[in-house]
């Protein structure tokens, strides 16, 4: 039998019978487990808001809140408690569908005590093991850097990078979806970082540019675009823009990954993991037939679904903060303090662009505030910031250099090799100026 300690289970008891609230908990109580006894629901959550419960045990049938809605609030706790319904012979159908919304388990009156206590014992090691699951996934994020990187606190950002760290270590092909600006690649870098496969090379291709005389270079799959790794990630972006005949050959580079030794060396072809991204519903292109059916089945085993900025409001002021100390810091000036007037700006703003319309809209913030004038909602409206040179050489010459690196990349379509030989500098004085310079390639790409 468990003793009470600090380690026992905790459970709430929900039942507006008096003598049944009065024998649960005894029961209970001399089974180890500590207790407490609402005969209202709407009591019993204002207890659960603030205090971490294992189980709850609630009647479905009850005065003013039942137990399935009781049910439906918890579930949008961030670390829920778990859920088991008493309930009467004919509540045992309402009672399976609310098993299917979430319940644990239910119990169908009379029961047996031993039912019960055995019910709320699996119900707590299993809320206990989300619990810890969720913290070790909070730990990875903390170590990865996940959360500096797809920065957010929003209900969707946090599912986002649990999802990522939950299969960044699988081999299935991963789609991910979302408009364009909310960090595709980002999330694909991610995955390979965090992947087996990191030490390997991550390999971006633009789908939508791919000339089809140079496929097998331009999609890296071959060889020699590994760099001789045995393993890497191959990251198909613009996916719902491939040509069709692109496509086709798309579909032998995923039947080819890994399997085939090539003749000319007699070694085995590079095992890489495959990721691609679009910005379009990919099934809806299916249906139309300007997308292959089998293509897109080889790729979406597993589908990531990147929200748009507009649906998470309570992360826009922090990201903003968040770029805004970035640009301030970068040009070498205090951070300006939000007014009302800007945060509303912010907060009614379409956002089309989502974060990438973000990030340039408080870099403008920034270029206007460093000759103290400007706006959030002028920065928005693209007004006031650049119609004079920066004020010292120092500040000219950065944002020039920073203009020129920014301008081959995007020419190049992020090819850094072929940016640096247009600059006429080397790969490793690019790179050292990119990270100098605060440039971020997946806002230019």
């Amino acid at each position: 039998m468990l003793r009470p300690n600090d380690a026992s289970p905790h459970v709430v008891v929900v039942d507006d019978d008096r003598e049944m609230r009065q024998s649960l908990l005894q029961f209970l109580s001399r089974s180890g487990i500590r207790a407490i006894a609402f005969a209202r629901a709407e009591d019993a959550l204002r207890r659960l808001e603030s205090d971490r419960t294992d189980v709850v045990v609630s009647d479905v049938r009850m005065p003013g809140m039942s137990g399935l809605d009781l049910l439906g609030v918890l579930a949008s706790f961030r670390f829920p408690p778990q859920v088991l319904l008493i309930t009467a012979h004919g509540d045992v159908p309402m009672a399976v569908e609310a098993m299917k919304a979430g319940a644990f388990d239910f119990v169908e009156k009379p029961f047996q005590p031993s039912r019960l206590l055995d019910s709320i014992r699996r119900a707590v090691s299993y809320g206990r093991l989300k619990r810890e699951n969720a913290a070790l996934r909070d730990s990875l994020e903390r170590l990865s850097g996940l959360d500096s990187i797809l920065i957010g606190e929003s209900p969707d950002m946090r599912r986002l990078r649990e999802d990522i760290a939950d299969i960044a270590l699988s081999d299935a092909p991963v789609l991910i979806l979302g408009e364009t600006g909310t960090g595709k690649e980002l999330v694909a870098r991610a995955l390979h970082r965090l992947g087996p496969r990191s030490g390997g090379p991550f390999v971006p291709v633009n789908c939508a540019t791919i000339p089809l005389q140079d496929f097998e270079t331009g999609t890296g799959c071959v060889p020699e675009a590994f760099s001789g790794a045995e393993s890497g990630t191959l990251f198909l972006d613009e996916l719902g823009v491939c040509p069709p005949e692109v496509q086709a050959r798309l579909l032998r580079v995923i039947e080819w990954n890994g399997n085939d030794v090539a003749q000319d060396t007699g070694t085995r072809n590079p095992d890489f993991r495959i990721l691609s991204a679009s910005n379009r519903q990919l099934d809806t292109e299916v249906d139309a037939g300007d997308f292959r059916r089998d293509l897109y089945y080889r790729l979406n085993t597993v589908i990531i679904r990147i929200p748009p900025l507009r649906d998470r409001g309570d992360d826009i002021a922090r990201l903003y903060s968040h770029f805004v100390g970035h640009y301030a810091e970068l040009y070498g000036i205090d951070v300006p303090e939000p007014t009302i007037d800007d945060i509303a700006a912010l907060m009614s703003h379409d956002w089309l662009g989502n974060v990438r319309e973000l990030r340039h809209v408080a870099e403008r913030r920034i270029l206007a505030w460093r000759r103290g004038r400007g706006s959030a909602t002028e920065a928005i409206a693209g007004d006031g910031f650049i119609d004079e040179a920066p004020p010292t050489l120092r500040e000219a010459v950065a944002f020039f250099e920073r203009q020129l690196v920014a301008k081959a990349i995007q020419s190049h379509e992020g090819r850094m090799d072929a940016a640096a030989e247009a600059l006429g500098i080397g790969r490793r004085t690019l790179n050292e100026k990119i990270v100098k310079l605060g440039i971020d390639k997946n806002d230019l790409l």
